[in-house]
């Protein structure tokens, strides 16, 4: 007797997922209007592979030293370490820095696909997911960060989303300052301050002193090592986060420039908004940053109403270029979690989830008139309308229309010897069928009606179908 051979479970590894036609057009649709807006503002397309060497991503991978922590990555035939990117963002580096000469400065480009983290997956936590970034290189003013966040603001109003998100604006340079003033050197001090900073939202001022000092206990008890920082340091942090910025700080100066421009374009508070609780990137930005906040509430998985949060940000990074050429290279840019953004686009009715329609069927009532069968879908084609003959190795004529049903077909086309021999086909209605079936319970009514099928002349195959579905 032999063994019979062990089957491969059909599972994908942790942290991926499949998508349907359905989430695709989705998305799609929402990433065409995305790409519309960046246009609209001058941004071009450019595409980077998804490997990069792995020296080219720079220091700001989580392990430089285990090329396979934090990114996923192999090595080539030659011993050069690849890796899968991990943002949108250092590729552009690189492209610019490899194409410097040829590139009009400043360059204004958009991207948008895959990026991947070799991390620990978790609820809502990926390790494939989309971003779509726009960035300008060799820019360096304040005004080429105020047109990213204006340029966010039209994204979201674009989506529907207007009244529900605002664009909170900072500058590390703020950020920095205070940090000086306040006598804060070590590493591990300034992440703690910045970290009690960013909880200004959800914890407000006195949680925020908490979180400068010793430490914050929450409702269940669970405990939060603070700062360490002494009264006197605290109070410089507290000062700012009430809205009194460090005197003669370039930030200061720079978010000026900013609001002017705001003010100027008509961008109120309810769009854009200094805010000093905004932290990015210790090591990566180093001036303004800016994340979009969608501000409808929510529930979490405890049922509590929280508001959405982020679903993208950025700012100014005028080190990562510099790694490739010795003079400074300043530059701008923001990242929209496309998968994150999608699901917000749901809960407030603006991404549609509709299956896209699919083709139109032609059956394949006789296994001897085939070519018949594909001389009506090449007809079909030949007029742009989607069509598709019945490949599968049934005759069977409900299995067919089943499976057209499935395939979201807006009709199946139906020949038969009858149909034939009289020059005719029949067509059938799958939308006003679906919609008739609702109001009908009895089988008998149902054959009688034969609701959404009609009779057409086999030379009207073409424009029958064309007006079945401008009406659909």
């Amino acid at each position: 007797m032999t063994e019979k051979t062990k089957l491969i479970s059909p599972r994908l590894p942790r942290g991926f997922e499949d998508r349907t036609p359905g989430d695709i057009a989705a998305v799609g649709q929402m990433i065409e209007t995305i790409r519309k807006v960046y246009e609209r503002y001058g941004f071009d397309p450019v595409e980077t592979p998804l490997l990069e060497l792995t020296e080219t991503l720079g220091k700001f991978l989580p392990d430089t030293d285990r090329p396979n922590a934090g990114v996923f990555s192999l090595q080539d035939d030659d011993e050069q370490w690849m890796s899968l990117r991990y943002d949108l963002t250092a590729p552009l580096a690189r492209y610019f820095a490899e194409n410097f000469e040829t590139l009009p400065k400043p360059y204004r480009s958009y991207r948008q696909g895959y990026v991947f983290r070799n991390e620990k997956p978790g609820p809502g936590r990926f390790r494939q997911f989309m971003q779509f970034d726009a960035d300008t290189v060799g820019a360096p003013g304040p005004e080429a960060d105020a047109e990213m966040c204006m340029m966010m603001a039209d994204v979201m109003d674009a989506l529907g989303l207007a009244g529900k998100y605002v664009v909170r604006v900072n500058n590390r340079k703020v950020l920095d300052g205070v940090l000086e003033a306040a006598g804060v050197t070590s590493d591990a001090q300034k992440l703690g301050v910045l970290r009690a900073v960013d909880k200004l939202d959800k914890f407000g001022p006195e949680g925020v002193k908490l979180l400068l000092g010793a430490g914050r206990k929450d409702e269940s008890g669970d405990f939060t090592k603070g700062a360490g920082l002494n009264d006197e340091q605290a109070g410089v942090v507290l000062d700012y986060v009430a809205g009194k910025p460090p005197a003669d700080n370039a930030g200061v100066a720079e978010l000026a420039v900013m609001q002017t421009l705001f003010d100027a374009a008509g961008y109120d508070a309810d769009k854009i908004k200094i805010d000093p609780s905004v932290v990015r990137g210790l090591e990566y930005y180093t001036g303004p940053v800016f994340e979009i906040e969608l501000t409808f509430k929510v529930q979490n998985e405890k049922g509590q109403d929280v508001v959405f949060g982020s679903v993208g940000g950025g700012g100014r990074y005028d080190g990562l270029v510099s790694r490739f050429r010795r003079e400074p290279v300043p530059a701008t840019g923001f990242s929209i979690g496309v998968s994150r953004l999608a699901n917000a686009l749901k809960l407030t009715g603006n991404l549609g989830s509709k299956e896209p329609v699919g083709p139109v069927v032609v059956l394949v009532m006789d296994k001897d008139q085939t070519a018949r069968y594909q001389a009506m879908v090449a007809e079909l084609r030949q007029a742009g309308i989607r069509a598709e003959m019945f490949l599968g190795s049934t005759k069977n004529f409900g299995k067919q229309v089943s499976y057209a049903d499935k395939r979201n077909s807006p009709a199946v086309i139906i020949e038969g010897s009858q149909e034939r021999e009289q020059g005719i086909l029949q067509v059938k209605d799958l939308v006003a069928g679906k919609q008739a079936s609702e109001g009908i319970t009895d089988n008998a009514k149902w054959k009688a009606a034969r609701p959404g099928q009609f009779e057409i002349k086999r030379e009207d195959l073409v424009s029958a179908i064309q007006k079945l579905l401008n009406q659909q």
